[in-house]
């Protein structure tokens, strides 16, 4: 049985309407925006972005005009893009993109939100081509994003079930490793082994799989190198006594998961234990503050405050985590900062970590969907650190 990573017209015809319905209530006449993922959010059109803009018009008053270049025309058409597509033949071209943007909307004058993540170029060009529209910073595609429907919890829960694939696949290159005495692998042969794996069972299990930058991987790192929370994959080669981490994800009709695991190879000693017990019972705390009704910062508050607690707070690098979904980091931020308040459908990032300079780092993450009474974890890898123990 095969899976569809397409979602059907009704859902972007949902989405449309309600970014329409906010950027009324907020006084819009529409909604402007070139940010990949607010495209694919709003169209279902999924891109290689570039430095040939593609936009979205999202008018209140119903409709949604989608702005690219020719050479992709056939591609949204491929994708069933839900919007009127206008094209322009090059770039940066005699008539500039969002000129013929304009002629393809009217003249008139007009308020409409952009989304903030415009850059300062495209936001000029947009500016002096709709030179009838007010053109105005907001958040409005941003926060309908939050909260995820049940088609897209639906991709979320098997990128999941791929990520725990992974995960798996990735202990049993090591143990078989060890177990046939063959030299164990560095930390890149194991990143290439996973990533293999993530996209050979997505494209044997799925139809119409969306591509996007990242389709399956992640970053693995051993003992020191893993100190770094965002170190990349190197030619170290994993030995007996290192902790290591798999820190893996991907993508299924473009919703991200993210899971992370970390491993000690051998006998773990007390340091060892100790590291990983706390970020594992901050890590539970975490989840449990995750729950409808809860700022994010308070999430973040009572899960840091457990390492904080053990005495290890100087080696936290990072919050608590992030809001998933088209993006692998999107927000609301589960930090201090971030006031919003958590809502069903919701799905973010559970990942404390702690990083020992000289010695190795310590995290483990789920993706969490909150739930009308608290929040459960999509990925579903053991998470103690007896399950973590890989014998030597």
């Amino acid at each position: 049985m095969t899976f569809s990573q397409r979602l059907d017209r009704a859902f972007f015809e949902r989405v449309q309407d309600r970014v329409r319905a906010r950027a009324s209530e907020a006084g819009f006449d529409a909604i402007l925006t070139d940010d990949p993922e607010d495209v694919a959010y709003l169209t279902g059109f999924f891109h290689h972005p570039c430095e040939r803009p593609v936009a979205v018009w999202l008018p209140v008053d119903g409709g949604a005009t989608l702005l690219l270049p020719e050479l992709e025309r056939e591609h949204a058409e491929a994708q069933h893009a839900i919007a009127d597509l206008v094209a322009y033949p090059e770039y940066p071209g005699v008539v500039p993109p969002f000129a013929v943007l304009a002629g393809a909307v009217g003249a008139g004058h007009r308020t409409a939100g952009h989304t903030t993540s415009m850059s300062y170029a495209r936001l000029s060009a947009a500016a002096a081509a709709l030179s009838t529209v007010d053109l105005v910073p907001t958040d409005i595609v941003t926060v309908t994003r939050y909260v995820k429907e049940p088609g897209e919890i639906a991709l979320h829960q098997e990128a999941a079930r791929i990520t725990d694939v992974m995960l798996t696949e990735g202990v049993e290159l090591v143990t078989d490793a060890l177990a046939t005495g063959a030299e164990l692998p560095s930390e890149a042969e194991l990143a290439a082994h996973v990533g293999r794996v993530g996209t050979s069972t997505m494209y044997g299990e799925h139809t119409d799989v969306v591509v996007v930058s990242f389709l399956a991987g992640g970053l693995v790192y051993a003992g020191a190198n893993s100190s770094y929370p965002h170190g990349l994959p190197s030619g170290y080669r994993l030995r007996p006594g290192d902790t290591f981490m798999l820190s893996l994800g991907c993508a299924v009709g473009g919703r991200f998961v993210e899971g992370e695991r970390t491993f000690v190879l051998g006998e773990p000693s007390d340091e060892q234990r100790r590291y990983h017990e706390t970020i594992r019972l901050a890590q539970e705390v975490g989840g449990h503050a995750i729950k409808p009704g809860a700022e994010c910062r308070s999430a973040n508050e009572a899960c840091l405050s457990v390492v904080r607690e053990a005495g290890l707070g100087r080696y936290l690098r990072h919050r608590q985590g992030h809001g998933i979904g088209l993006g692998m980091h999107e927000p609301p931020w589960l930090e201090d900062g971030d006031a919003t308040v958590l809502e069903p459908g919701m799905i973010v990032s559970n990942e404390p970590g702690i990083y020992v300079p000289g010695h190795a780092g310590y995290r483990i993450s789920d993706s969490m969907l909150v739930t009308d009474d608290g929040a459960r974890p999509l990925t579903s890898y053991p998470r103690s650190l007896d399950d973590c123990v890989i014998p030597v």
